[in-house]
């Protein structure tokens, strides 16, 4: 018999919460965005390897929102337009 838990958070940026998760999730693992709510579904075969799972992603979690939160802030104090990359002709060769 399986083990399953749901565990539904919502979030500002629900899509790059969910993207941050990703690499962690395993393959018992299932997460997916709906209307600002991460879902995320695990099955587990025994009781013990569920709690260790929500545990791991709990905390998987935390991080992913830590990291959305970042690179809002990051991306927000950017400029739109840099300019050009370089003032230097990119054709130009150079010898060392």
């Amino acid at each position: 018999m399986s083990r399953r838990a749901t565990i539904r958070t919502t979030h500002d940026d629900a899509a790059l919460v969910a993207r941050a998760l990703e690499p962690d999730n395993t393959d018992e693992m299932a997460t997916t965005v709906d209307d600002g709510t991460v879902v995320t579904r695990i099955d587990r075969e025994t009781t013990s390897g569920l709690q260790s799972t929500v545990d791991d992603y709990v905390v998987n979690l935390a991080v992913a929102i830590d990291v959305a939160s970042t690179a809002r802030t990051e991306q927000d104090d950017r400029p739109t337009d840099t300019g050009p990359v370089s003032d230097h002709d990119t054709d130009t060769t150079y010898n060392e």
